[in-house]
Parts: structure tokens; C-alpha cells; sequence
């Protein structure tokens, strides 16, 4: 058993940007040349969020859409009072979406759907540097 870790460095343009990270990941696990284990997948940053999605243009409105009735962008947010900052929401959507991934893989490649990708999407009023950590831990 051993381990591999990967820093990406993304650059997201604004907020609702949806980044398809899946080819990142099955690069990762290819250079980490482990043929079993599990892939955490991190973002290091409280107004972004990760998860899987059938990454095309119907799905990433609708996920804006339903994030925006959840969480409204103008409701009023004790963090936006405090800080004046105006991104209270991207806090609270981070934290409902979460910031972390597990991801088995077999033979080297990620036990993902047929359908499923794995995205950061940048919750915060505008675009970010964001780091995106890939740590695996496997078998070769």
C-alpha cells in the first residue's frame, strides 16, 4: 500500500463556473500507477464545491437554478453584514455540496458511472485561483 498526491491549480472564470476535473483524476491515478484503491479528490476553499453530475449544458443550469431556489444569492446573510463581502450564499452552498470526493478505482480506472463526471463548481460572486488536492492511496 502507498500513496500519491496531485495539487491542480484552477482558474475559474465566475461564479456558477462548472470545471469538469475527470480527465485530471484519471491522469492522477494513471501517474500514480497504483491499480486499486481510492482516489480523495479536496478542495482547499469554504466557497466552492465538488460532486459528481451528468456534466452537460441541461444539468449545470438546473444545478445553478436549484442552487439559487435553495439558496437564494439576495437573502441577507449575517456573513455578508459582517464582512460586506456579498458571499454569504457561496458558504452555505459550499457546505451543503461539500469540498471532498472519495472515488474507488479498479484496474486503474475510477469507478465512476457512465454518465457520472466529477466537477468543481465555483460557488463564490466571481472567478478564483482555486487548489484542487488528488490524494490516493492504493496498491500497484
Amino acid at each position: 500500500m502507498g500513496n500519491f498526491r496531485k495539487v491542480l491549480k484552477i482558474r475559474t472564470s465566475a461564479e456558477g463556473d462548472i470545471v469538469d476535473l475527470t480527465e485530471d483524476l484519471n491522469s492522477t491515478i494513471r501517474s500514480s500507477q497504483f491499480k486499486e484503491g481510492i482516489a480523495c479528490v479536496f478542495i482547499a476553499h469554504s466557497t466552492a464545491g465538488l460532486f459528481t453530475i451528468e456534466n452537460e449544458d441541461g444539468l449545470r443550469h438546473d444545478m445553478r437554478e436549484a442552487l439559487q431556489r435553495l439558496f437564494p444569492k439576495e437573502l441577507e446573510y449575517e456573513h455578508h453584514l459582517r464582512w460586506g463581502d456579498g458571499n454569504g450564499h457561496s458558504h452555505i452552498r459550499s457546505a451543503f455540496l461539500g469540498t471532498s470526493l472519495s472515488v474507488p478505482f479498479h484496474e486503474g480506472v475510477p469507478d465512476l458511472g457512465t454518465w457520472q463526471q466529477v466537477v468543481l463548481m465555483e460557488l463564490d460572486n466571481r472567478g478564483r485561483d482555486r487548489k484542487v488536492i488528488i490524494q490516493i492511496i492504493g496498491d500497484p
